[in-house]
């Protein structure tokens, strides 16, 4: 777990018994420096220092993780709304509530109007309650449930997007362009500049830029282009890459060109974005 814990301290009057790890019971003084307990199944049993650590989870770590997750800017502070309510912050003018319980924002329904925005809605993060029916907001008001949205790998926690439903034609050929220029799975693209049949990606590359596409045009840092993409690749040129042994072969040649030609690198910021007019303003890396 990392960071996203930290020790805490807690009551050391009463342990859970070291042996069989079913009963609490009180600690004593075994009279020479060391503690004991009592328990009902097993007797007295000693208690080493490890048996009464504890850990919690790190608040202010997964405040701060979130708001990375969610893209919200740092410059914008997090406010505390009191009882187990946070404002993150904002992104793309929505204002962002992370609550350690859904009732609490059920009962306090006031807690929306001092963050409400013009223009914008609400986005609510809750742990899911254990019994829900239907949505718990009306319009306005975006309820992204904790365990279900966010996910935590490697140390950081990411957001898992979602799209709208869409109906696509039922294509029996693999390569038929599907969203945009790609393919359903984006393993083809068809771009009639650079050849005149569909594009065959790896599945890296394709993964790239799926990724790239469910971002909608927004430049991202590589590090969140990857992170959705499941790869460990530091950017997304590394997989278009041509090494010196391919050097000169049409199907690497044209999956480079193919990245050029669609993707857009802003190389100061480290943001990239998918160009759907497919055009080359000399950003392309």
């Amino acid at each position: 777990m990392g960071r996203a814990i930290k020790p805490v301290v807690v009551d050391q009057s009463f342990v859970l018994c070291p042996y069989c790890q079913q009963h609490r019971a009180q600690v004593w003084g075994d009279g020479r420096g060391g503690r004991m307990c009592r328990c009902p199944d097993c007797g007295p049993v000693t208690v080493e220092a490890t048996d009464v650590a504890a850990l919690a989870l790190d608040e202010d770590w997964l405040r701060q993780k979130m708001r990375l997750a969610l893209n919200i800017e740092s410059r914008d502070g997090i406010d505390d709304l009191g009882d187990g309510v946070w404002r993150l912050g904002d992104t793309r003018r929505s204002p962002v509530l992370l609550t350690r319980d859904l009732t609490r924002m059920l009962q306090e329904p006031a807690l929306l109007d001092r963050v409400r925005v013009a223009g914008g809605d609400i986005r609510v993060i809750t742990p899911r309650p254990r019994v829900t029916r239907g949505s718990p907001f009306g319009a306005g008001v975006e309820w992204l449930v904790l365990e279900e949205r966010f996910t935590f790998y490697g140390g950081r926690i990411a957001f898992i997007g979602s799209s709208p439903p869409s109906v696509q034609p039922m294509a029996t050929d693999p390569t038929m362009a599907v969203n945009g220029p790609f393919s359903a799975d984006f393993k083809w693209a068809t771009l009639p500049a650079i050849q005149a049949t569909p594009i065959g990606f790896t599945d890296g590359q394709a993964k790239v830029f799926e990724a790239l596409w469910s971002f909608k045009s927004e430049a991202a840092t590589a590090e969140r282009i990857m992170q959705r993409a499941g790869l460990s690749s530091a950017k997304p040129s590394d997989l278009f890459k041509i090494k010196s042994r391919d050097k000169g072969k049409s199907e690497f040649e044209v999956q480079h060109a193919a990245y050029r030609t669609l993707v857009i690198t802003q190389k100061r910021a480290g943001l990239y974005s998918i160009s759907l007019e497919k055009t080359n303003d000399g950003n392309q890396a």
